[in-house]
This record gives C-alpha cells, structure tokens and sequence, in this order.
C-alpha cells in the first residue's frame, strides 16, 4: 500500500459508542408490517448525533415512518470514498417472557450490553458513526458516508433506494457493521425466498367429490423439496467459508382454523433457498417448478411459483482495497492475524453489491450466531474493539493512493 499519515491520531470516543448503542437499544424499532412507524425514532436519534457533529445530513423517508439517515464528511483534498452501513431495524422479540431481562433494556451487566438489536446491529452503527468522528477530527482526504438504513430485516428498501442513488455511484468501499464477531466476511451466501401456490377447488367437507384438495400435494411437494435440497446441497459441496446450501420450506397455508368444513381452493409453500458459488439460482427455481408440476398434474390441480426475492452471493476478493485495509486495521488494533470467514445470510451490503456495483466487506462487533434469538447481546469490548478497527480501517483505505 501507498499511504500518508492523517494530520494526526484521534481515540475514537469509545465510551459514546457504547451510550449511542444503549439509547438505540432502548428505542423498539421492530420491522413489523402493522407499525405506523418503525425505524423512525432512532433515525431521529442517529441524525441529530451526525448534525451535531457538522455533518451534511439527508434524511430520505423510503416509506412512510422509515428513513435512510445518511452523513457525508468530506475531507481536506480530494480522494477515496468509503462508506460505512448499517440498519435501524430489528427483528420482533418474541414472547418477552422467553427473555431472561427486558427486551429493550439496553442495559450493562458483567460486560455485557443486554437487548433486541444490540448485535444486530445497533452496536455496528454506534461504533461506526464514532469511529467516523475520530477519523474526521484527525484529518483525512476524501470522503466518508455513514449510511444508517431502513428494512434490512425484510425487503432492503433502505439499500435499495440508496443503490440508486447519486452518493452511491462514488463510493469505492464499503464496510458493512453487521455482527461478525471479529470475522471479515468478504464473502456472503446468496437468497431466494420463493413461494409456491397449488391450486384448487373449494367444496364442502362433506362432499369432497365435488372439490379439489390442494393440502395432499402439498405433502408430496414438501418431501420433494426436501429430496430435491439435499441432491442440490451434495452436487456443490460444502463451501469453505459458507457452508452448505439450504433449501428450507418455512411457511406452510391452507383455509383457516374457522372453517373446517371447507376445502380450500388454494395452498401455498413458502421456500427460503440459501446459496453458496456454484448454485445457479435459474436452474433452482426451474428444478422447484418441474418437482412442484409433476405432482400437481398428477393430481389434476395447477400450480403457480413466484420469486420474492432473489439476490446473489457476494464475492469480495481479499485482495480488494477495502477488504485489505479491514484486515490490516485488525492486525493493528488487535495484535491478532484476521480470520477469515462467510456471512450465512445476506445483508444490505448484497443489494449494494448487486445494484450499484460496490466492493462491500462485513465485519462488526457481536456473535455471528446471536442474531434473532432471545436473550441477545454484545459485549462492550466488542463495541470498544469495533468502534477502533473501523477508524483504523478509514485511515487506512482514505490514506491509499488511488
């Protein structure tokens, strides 16, 4: 690397970060369909922090009650971009009497840092809005963007919308705040949510003669499904940073508990497909379709398959600026060699990648596994550690000749 020293060393406030996760832990931001609004009171949070650190501040409402928070801090001459991300919104807590503590407590008890969202990701975004603060007070060339965006935890409208848009088209890296638990994960699996329809025809239970019952080829379709993942899985391998690819039937419907009495006219299978290199995600839906109208012809029904969601693997190759500034800044900051690893689902840093064509990486404080269960938290010297890697990193990735 090619680089030059900033103006000078500025310690990342690590202490603030910490207080930023707390507050944002405490503000229940779960994406769920029903709430008039769901990221919005910690975007509010998020934005005054940056505006009161001087930052240009845009605040994009992508749907109603959720915004993308997005600061740009440019600095003394021209040069890179980088760009940190995370997301506002967390998944639902559940049954809070599953939990040990509050859900939202966001409270500290032996070093760690309890609640909904604390690892996924609220400490990410705290560090990385602290860890920006450092490097803008020590100087820097070019620019950082610290993006905090909407509906990570379902359709990724927040990255979405900031794919398209002009900020995007100049970033040159990007460093995705999800928790890794000190892993850098240049590489992530791939998705497809598809859901499969079978169709029918309604009659009164007690004359299914004049009907025709989706719910038995539902059954066959199941098993099938089940076959038709495991020969896909075995075919690619297993993956050295990713595993094994999952083809896993998560939502199953047919009628309604009130009408027993009536056979339905449509069943349906949704299907969440994990992807490692190697999976042609094409050939999967057409493998599901074949499988899916098989069974349905035989049974005199029809069938319908739809794509939610079909996003790719992410391959960033380690050598990319953004991946070797991370893993020299965790060497730095750690004393310890960086473990490489993968990102077992996707994040925003996918739809980035997909849609504007940006070299993304994620790494972040808290357990890789902690994500979406009860009794979540991060450590504070996650918080801490994260929030000087990310400053270290900038520094070095801002210092680099382009």
């Amino acid at each position: 690397m090619t680089q030059q020293s900033p103006a000078q060393h500025v310690e990342p406030d690590t202490a603030a970060a910490v207080a930023l996760t707390q507050e944002l832990v405490r503000l229940r931001t779960v994406n769920a369909r029903d709430a008039v609004e769901i990221e919005a009171p910690a975007a509010r949070v998020v934005e005054s922090v940056m505006r009161g650190f001087g930052w240009d501040v845009s605040v994009q409402e992508v749907a109603p009650g959720r915004p993308n928070v997005v600061g740009v801090i440019t600095g003394t001459s021209a040069g890179r971009t980088l760009m940190f991300e995370g997301h506002t919104d967390v998944v639902t807590e559940g049954d809070p009497a599953a939990w040990s503590f509050d859900p939202f407590s966001g409270d500290i008890v032996d070093g760690r840092l309890l609640g909904r969202g604390s690892a996924d990701m609220k400490a990410g975004v705290a560090a990385m809005i602290h860890a920006a603060r450092a490097v803008e007070l020590g100087g820097f060339r070019g620019r950082i963007i610290v993006g905090a965006l909407c509906d990570e935890e379902e359709m990724m409208i927040g990255a979405t919308a900031f794919a398209a848009s002009p900020l995007a088209a100049g970033v040159d890296g990007v460093i995705v705040c999800e928790p890794e638990e000190g892993e850098i994960c240049a590489i992530s699996k791939g998705a497809m949510r598809v859901r499969i329809g079978v169709l029918g025809k309604m009659a009164h239970g007690a004359m299914p003669q004049h009907g025709r019952n989706p719910i038995p080829a539902v059954g066959r379709i199941l098993l099938g499904l089940q076959e038709l993942g495991e020969q896909i899985a075995a075919g690619l391998g297993s993956h050295e940073y990713l595993g094994e690819f999952y083809l896993t039937p998560t939502v199953v419907q047919a009628g309604t508990i009130e009408q027993i009495n009536v056979i339905p006219a449509v069943a349906s299978i949704a299907v969440d497909i994990r992807s490692i290199p190697g999976a042609d995600h094409g050939a999967v839906v057409h493998l599901i379709r074949r499988l899916t109208e098989q069974i349905t012809d035989e049974a005199g029904l029809g069938s319908k398959i739809e794509v939610l969601v079909d996003r790719p693997v992410v391959d960033t190759p380690h050598g990319a600026p953004v991946v070797a500034a991370l893993a020299a800044a965790h060497l730095d900051i750690t004393g310890q060699q960086p473990v490489f690893g993968g990102v077992p689902g996707t994040t925003d840093g996918t739809i980035l990648s997909r849609d504007a064509g940006l070299s993304t990486v994620v790494y972040g404080p808290g357990g890789k596994w902690i994500a979406h269960q009860v009794d979540e938290f991060v450590a504070v010297s996650q918080i801490e550690e994260a929030t000087r890697v990310y400053a270290r990193a900038a520094q070095l990735f801002l210092a680099e000749e382009t």
